[in-house]
């Protein structure tokens, strides 16, 4: 299995509780020394609730909903699945900014 880039949405096995969903990952690739095969990620749900911390990003690999912020995770690389596709600069700047608040990180 390749390795999954920041920025990229992959289909995640999250367990029986979460079920399987899409999840941008926020992490940089490991590498082959001392890392673990872990990686950081931001679930996408349909279930929205107009939440400050929730980031709609429409794209034509997601069903209508939102990436959120509060729902941040870190796994071992083998749950994913297989890579849906890739968000912007742009796309991925908008939900780390709502992840920077959600962590007090945020300048405003």
């Amino acid at each position: 299995m390749r390795k999954p880039k920041r920025g990229e949405v992959w289909l995640v096995d999250l367990g029986m509780v979460a079920k399987i969903r899409p999840c941008l990952v926020l992490s940089i690739p490991t590498t082959d020394d001392n890392d673990r095969v872990l990686v950081t990620l931001v679930a996408h749900t349909t279930s929205t609730r107009s939440s400050r911390f929730e980031v709609s990003i429409p794209t034509r690999f997601l069903k209508q909903g939102a990436f959120d912020a509060q729902n941040l995770i870190t796994i071992p690389q083998v749950k994913l699945i297989r890579c849906l596709g890739t968000l912007s600069d742009e796309q991925l700047n908008q939900v780390t900014q709502a992840i920077r608040l959600w962590l007090g990180l945020s300048d405003s």
